[in-house]
């Protein structure tokens, strides 16, 4: 009796090793790429599909404002192997030993203007058309959607947007009477459902990235150009990623030629990348796709 437990424990202890070596095996061949929340579709539907496609890897994606995932990070909350920030100033809080040293250099790559988009189905809608987009925000029963300017870039440069605006065109109110405070419950929401609730039918307006708008094909208003604002995108490999291998193939692919094409057929402005930081800890592999697109 003893010998066949004895056996059988050997046979689960053998066969929880396998189940673990498989699943160590799987996470080498999974990337997880954290990224901005206004990158959702771009990601999830063309960049990561693509990626598989090229590299026989596997793309994991997690979306949210660019603030959330870094201090989701820092406090060791969540681990990834990419990072795709919606501001430069974001990997700033990611970067020395207070930071936990999780970024010592990063690429900007792209950028996405701020737009004011709007449901077509709106009862609002024509107004946009024939009004200014400023006084069409402060109509009664307008419903805007934002995200928190503390959690996300894109929720900072609204505010900053509003506040430009309040000023070019002398409404010093302009801010309370279209924003409320600047983290007014009724309009802030995590950046990943914006899109989803404004093609709902639950908002009537809001504030996003052109990318976002170009890709939905939701009707769009450009501020002036005094007002403008935008996303400076910026992608890292974080010094902890448990994938670095899988990690440097899909920067490389996402700055590729192959790659860059998808970011502007997804309405993104690409730029030239440039390295911020430590230019040593780039994997070499890497600098010459960099060095190749200047």
């Amino acid at each position: 009796m003893m010998r066949k437990l004895f056996i059988c424990g050997m046979m689960l202890a053998g066969l929880a090793g396998t189940l673990a070596s498989r699943a160590a095996l799987a996470d080498e061949g999974t990337v997880d790429v954290l990224y901005a929340g206004s990158l959702v579709n771009l990601m999830e539907r063309s960049v990561g599909p693509a990626f598989e496609k090229e590299t026989g890897l596997h793309f994991r994606g997690y979306a949210g404002g660019s603030n959330k995932i870094a201090n989701e990070i820092r406090g060791k909350l969540r681990r990834g192997d990419v990072f795709v920030s919606a501001s430069p100033k974001v990997n700033d809080s990611l970067e020395g030993a207070a930071n936990g040293d999780h970024v010592t250099w990063y690429v900007n790559f792209a950028e996405s203007p701020l737009l004011i988009g709007y449901n077509p189905q709106s009862r609002f809608a024509a107004e946009f058309k024939s009004k200014r987009w400023d006084q069409v925000l402060q109509e009664p029963g307008i419903r805007i959607g934002r995200t928190d300017p503390k959690l996300d870039p894109k929720g900072a440069f609204t505010v900053e947007m509003m506040k430009k605006a309040a000023e070019l065109y002398h409404q010093p109110d302009l801010v309370e009477k279209t924003l409320g405070a600047a983290e007014n419950p009724a309009q802030v929401l995590p950046e990943e459902t914006l899109v989803g609730r404004l093609q709902s039918g639950q908002l009537d307006a809001g504030f996003f990235y052109s990318t976002e708008t170009s890709d939905l094909k939701i009707p769009a208003v450009q501020p002036a150009p005094e007002l403008q604002a935008k996303a400076r995108y910026t992608l890292t490999i974080l010094s902890d990623a448990p994938n670095s291998a899988g990690a440097a193939k899909f920067v490389e692919f996402l700055l590729s030629a192959k790659g860059r094409a998808l970011l502007a057929a997804h309405g993104i402005d690409v730029v030239r990348p440039t390295v911020v930081g430590n230019p040593q800890a780039v994997p070499s592999s890497l600098q010459a796709v960099i060095d190749a697109a200047q």
